[in-house]
């Protein structure tokens, strides 16, 4: 059986997509917070790709 790529419909890296969920889950951040937060260090993602 194939396994069908969980982020196909995001611009962003999975690697990124990865970390972006990995501080949300591990530190007690919003969403927005984790924008935010990878927007300072240059990279763009928004809290939409995160909740996904």
């Amino acid at each position: 059986m194939t396994r069908r790529a969980p982020f196909r419909f995001f611009k962003t890296s999975q690697e990124i997509i990865r970390l972006a969920v990995m501080l949300y889950v591990r530190f007690p951040l919003s969403l927005r917070n984790v924008e935010d937060l990878l927007h300072e260090r240059g990279v763009d993602v928004s809290h939409e790709a995160v909740r996904y």
